[in-house]
């Protein structure tokens, strides 16, 4: 049955319609989303009349690409929840090295469409996530220890204001704005389009060692002992406890076991990889895949699911990872930790992602040399609850080693929004949201809330 608002847009949706219940899904199943309303616009211009129907009926807004990071959002009772999913128009300038793409655009297209031009974009780990959320929190990327983070990479930024206005920010227009929208999160506007830099990468040298969950001790270390020496650029690994469920959907081979992976990615030539994986390699890997491939191959090198599942993770930046830390995750995340969670790992940061450039956005690098971030499935309250306690534990057994700030993307529960920011970047943050939208009418899983003062002519 319709609701009885006034509803002159099709793609509003409210509670009651046909489908609800598929329109306010979330990727994560976990969050159980329930908004006031959801508008699935196919266009920039839609977006411009859900904005404006919100404004019409008292209500704030979210954008939602996938919803892979939606638990923090929180309640959404006095809010249109703007799913750009239907937004997919992707076009590649492949002399200019740009990908434009739509709101609703997912990492595996935007890779798929560059491979063919011999391009890539910093893409993550997992083709599903789409690649405007990704990059407005910093965007992570296997390339990015040569090439920065995702949101450092940006050239432009089509968005509807909080006041119902479609705008363009990068250096020219609104460069306050465009500073605020690389690294900041989406508290600024629904992002409509984008445009990113490409790089000629037409394949990579990578692959997975594999080894059982038994030696994890001596594996982590020997990992800790490579990243923390001298590595080139082109270089990156992550350090995985990976624990598979006794489900069907499983392979044979993987169902109810635990193994310690190690996965590698350079974009240089295999034998000066080779060299560095030498002690690793020493320790007898069960499997070995590392060969070339395309950047497409790329990202389904970490397995992550293809499809829609109940999930939490959180993670930490860390500023080190001396020996005692390595005994710690394997304490908590070792084969006799009976551990409920499905993933725990380790991933090098550093190199071109921790260096500050001039013209950098509100993330202007990663102040880590690390990250943590575990995963569970949680199909239940109690399985949640103890999926929860297991990452609080392990949070707080390596905190004597954790950094000062938090990333964004990572953060999968709600969280102080001035710990991603260092304090300088916060307030410039916070004045750039008053001057934008003061109400507070835009949304994120992060908010990040008005300056009390709003300074003037920051849009033009």
């Amino acid at each position: 049955m319709r609701s009885a608002w006034s509803l002159p847009l099709p793609f509003i949706h409210t509670p009651g319609d046909h489908g609800w219940d598929d329109a306010r899904r979330a990727w994560n199943l976990a969050a159980d989303q329930h908004p006031a309303a959801v508008a699935v616009p196919e266009t920039a211009h839609d977006v411009v009349a859900a904005v404006s129907f919100a404004q019409d009926h008292g209500l704030r807004v979210a954008a939602q690409g996938t919803g892979h990071n939606a638990v923090p959002l929180g309640p959404l009772d006095d809010t249109v929840l703007i799913k750009t999913h239907a937004m997919r128009q992707l076009s590649i300038d492949h002399t200019g090295r740009i990908a434009w793409a739509q709101a609703g655009v997912l990492w595996g297209e935007l890779t798929a469409a560059a491979a063919g031009h011999e391009l890539a974009g910093l893409m993550g780990s997992s083709p599903d996530v789409g690649v405007v959320g990704y990059t407005l929190g910093g965007g992570l990327s296997w390339l990015g220890r040569s090439y920065g983070l995702s949101a450092n990479n940006v050239e432009a930024v089509e968005l509807v204001t909080a006041d119902a206005e479609l705008i363009v920010a990068d250096p020219y227009n609104n460069p306050e704005l465009f500073w605020a929208l690389r690294g900041g999160g989406g508290s600024f506007g629904v992002v409509t389009e984008i445009g990113l830099r490409l790089f000629r990468v037409p394949e990579v040298y990578a692959g997975l060692l594999w080894w059982p969950a038994e030696s994890g001790q001596q594996v982590l270390h020997a990992w800790r002992e490579l990243t923390s020496g001298r590595v080139p650029d082109e270089f990156t690994t992550s350090f995985r406890y990976r624990n598979f469920p006794a489900s069907p959907e499983v392979p044979a081979q993987l169902r109810g076991r635990s193994f310690v992976v190690v996965d590698v990615v350079h974009v240089g030539r295999p034998r000066e990889a080779d060299r560095l994986l030498a002690p690793l390699r020493g320790l007898r890997p069960l499997h070995d895949t590392l060969r070339m491939m395309s950047v497409p191959e790329l990202g389904h090198l970490h397995g992550d699911p293809d499809h829609p599942v109940p999930f939490m993770a959180d993670g930490a930046l860390l500023a080190s990872l001396p020996a005692d830390a390595v005994d710690e995750v394997v304490r908590l995340a070792g084969p006799d930790s009976r551990s409920p969670l499905l993933s725990v790992e380790l991933r090098q940061l550093g190199a071109e992602m921790g260096r500050t450039r001039h013209g950098n956005g509100a993330l202007a690098a990663v102040p880590a040399s690390y990250f943590l971030v575990a995963t569970g499935t949680v199909p239940t309250q109690d399985a949640a609850a103890e999926v929860a306690a297991r990452i609080e534990a392990l949070k707080s057994a390596l905190a004597p080693w954790t950094a000062q700030q938090v990333y964004l993307n990572l953060a999968g529960t709600s969280t102080d929004p001035s710990g991603f920011w260092s304090s300088l970047a916060y307030a410039r943050l916070r004045r750039i949201k008053a001057s934008v939208d003061p109400r507070n009418m835009i949304r994120a899983n992060h908010p990040i809330p008005p300056a009390d003062r709003q300074p003037q002519g920051l849009i033009a």
